[in-house]
């Protein structure tokens, strides 16, 4: 790295003496010239002649019968600090993030492209073997040979790189390391840090992040995630790239210069995510932690490239330790989440027995848990714990049965994932059991329980990733369990209905061949009658929100109720007809019972009105 001695410069004594003329003539201190002009700005030959009298002057020191050089190097090294920062103050400059963001992507698996979308941008880069750094025409950039991620960018022209080198190396040389590294760190931290802030990374202390409302937190995340990747594969990269091109490859001034310059921007950058990592953990939280866990994890092989010398090791620390804290955070997270249902203990119906607001969220949650399932499987290492005490033991025993198996029930044991996922399907299923008591009439709270457990069934059934993870004999279960509500329900209301239309008791003589008591088949088609039309006005108030479950539902009623009144009517009609007042009995014929069960489940109460038809259907 010596420049090559000028002709004119001797050697030994005399050459000595030159050297330290030469180095007097450029003390700052001496003359207005040297204060005002820098050797690296004008003749090249004279900031080479410059450099071999520091050489000379420095080689002086290592041989005892020359005279003392000491004051002359000081003055060099001086000099040779002040030409350092000068260089560097020139040719550095905060880059545009958008040119940051562009450059993220500027490479394409052939590089023969100009960019690459931002889908393979997330994907996971591929390792390969280390490689001659290859670099794309005009762009200024160049992989680095350990990672296909890296996108190094040139900070600073090649021209001044090589004059900083020469510099650095002399200093280096003659034991001014510190005093080099100082000049570096003072030019380029603050451009690291200036360019931090313009990409959104903000200097967020601890207490700031937990004062900020989580909407505020989320938009950060976002924008951290997104710049995060430009810090570590562009720029902390392209810094780690020029304090290995300035500075000698051995004796770790490299290393230590890039710890120093970067250490600032890092705390900048990881402050942010430790902040995060140890905040307050709630439900709502758990996505943005996982995208952020995510985010870490893709960058630690990164970090660990970038951030590879004994200097650096804190920052390497910090972002392992994070991602283990954010796994943490996550893993409490969901048990806050189980927790936050079983303690959901609202005393208030939904109306109509529609379904519950817990319900919807609950399994869109665990659907949006379905999206992490590569994540989450890794993190999720241990099963829920189930309350021994014995008010938990119907929760238990139900859990038990849920989890006997994800795949289909065939002696396949459920991953930790897929149990916490039956679990909470199963405290889900507990509460609204618990919810479906506040209904007065049991007929509705089979319709709640109906509902709600078909909204399960089909989420789950419309999310491959849900409905792999908790398996088909699970859904079979539940498939059935709402047919047996569905049945309650049909007891509950119809089994009274239907009473009205039985023979029993209409005959005078009490056996089916006797004649038949008018008075009774009064009461009888006025009890039904009054029956059908408090069911009409209650139940077009309820809901069933799914409209292939309400037809299904509305068939079903239909198929029991039309031919039993069809039979009842063509039994015993004659026996009123022509009588007085016996539209007052026979309001109904069997079509408008089946237009009024249109209106059953619709969410708004019915007319109770009904058009009579004489027709016998």
């Amino acid at each position: 790295v010596m420049a090559e001695p000028p002709e004119k410069l001797l050697t030994g004594v005399d050459g000595q003496k030159a050297a330290e003329k030469i180095i007097l003539r450029w003390d700052s201190s001496s003359s207005d010239e040297a204060r005002d002009r820098m050797l690296f700005e004008g003749d090249r030959q004279e900031a080479d002649r410059y450099l071999s009298a520091v050489d000379l002057i420095c080689n002086s020191m290592q041989n005892a019968s020359m005279s003392d050089s000491r004051d002359p190097v000081r003055l060099a090294m001086a000099r040779l600090e002040d030409e350092f920062r000068n260089i560097l103050i020139g040719h550095s400059s905060p880059p545009e993030p958008d040119i940051l963001y562009v450059s993220s992507y500027s490479f394409s698996e052939d590089d023969d492209q100009d960019g690459e979308s931002e889908e393979q941008e997330e994907a996971t880069p591929t390792p390969r073997a280390a490689e001659t750094p290859k670099s794309v025409k005009g762009s200024g950039l160049t992989k680095m040979g350990s990672s296909d991620s890296m996108r190094e960018m040139d900070l600073i022209p090649a021209e001044a790189i090589e004059d900083l080198r020469k510099i650095a190396a002399r200093m280096v040389a003659a034991g001014y390391t510190r005093e080099c590294i100082q000049a570096y760190s003072s030019i380029r931290k603050p451009i690291l840090d200036s360019t931090f802030g313009r990409l959104g990374i903000e200097r967020l202390s601890i207490g700031d992040v937990q004062r900020l409302d989580w909407p505020t937190v989320e938009s950060l995340i976002n924008r951290w995630i997104r710049a995060s990747r430009v810090c570590i594969r562009v720029l902390f990269a392209s810094e780690r790239r020029l304090c290995d091109q300035i500075f000698p490859p051995d004796g770790g001034a490299g290393d230590a210069c890039f710890a120093e310059a970067a250490r600032s921007a890092a705390g900048r950058l990881f402050g942010f995510a430790d902040a995060i990592s140890i905040s307050r953990r709630s439900p709502e939280k758990l996505f943005k932690i996982l995208d952020l866990h995510d985010a870490v994890s893709d960058l630690l092989p990164d970090v660990e490239n970038v951030f590879h010398s004994k200097p650096t090791e804190s920052i390497r620390v910090q972002a392992a330790e994070i991602q283990t804290r954010l796994g943490e955070a996550a893993r409490g997270m969901l048990t806050e989440f189980e927790n936050a249902i079983q303690r959901e203990t609202s005393k208030v119906p939904v109306p109509g027995g529609t379904i519950h607001p817990l319900t919807r969220y609950v399994m869109n949650y665990i659907s949006l848990i379905c999206d992490y399932t590569q994540t989450l499987t890794k993190l999720i290492n241990q099963r829920p714990k189930i309350d021994p005490n014995s008010d938990a033991d119907p929760l238990n025993r139900q859990f038990q049965l849920n989890a006997d198996g994800p795949a289909g029930g065939e002696g396949e044991e459920a991953s930790p994932l897929s149990s916490h996922l039956l679990f909470i399907a199963t405290i889900l299923q507990a509460n609204l059991e618990n919810k479906s008591k506040l209904y007065k009439d049991p007929a509705l709270a089979h319709l709640f329980l109906m509902n709600n457990l078909h909204y399960i069934v089909q989420k789950a059934k419309s999310s491959p990733e849900l409905r792999q993870m908790i398996g088909d004999a699970w859904l079979r279960r539940h498939t059935g369990r709402v047919r047996q509500h569905a049945t309650g329900y049909q007891r509950a209301t119809w089994l009274t209905i239907l009473g009205w239309l039985r023979d029993e008791g209409i005959h005078t003589g009490g056996g089916f061949s006797s004649g038949v008591s008018k008075s009774a088949l009064k009461e009888r088609f006025k009890g039904f009658n009054a029956a059908f039309e408090d069911a009409h006005r209650t139940q077009a108030a309820w809901q069933v929100p799914d409209a292939q479950l309400r037809e299904e539902l509305r068939i079903s009623v239909a198929e029991k109720l039309l031919p039993a009144y069809r039979a009842f009517l063509g039994r015993f009609r004659h026996h009123l007809e022509g009588g007085r007042h016996s539209d007052g009995y026979i309001k109904y014929s069997v079509d408008d019972l089946e237009i009024a069960l249109g209106d059953f489940f619709e969410g708004s109460p019915g007319s109770g009105h009904h058009s009579r038809r004489k027709s016998q259907g």
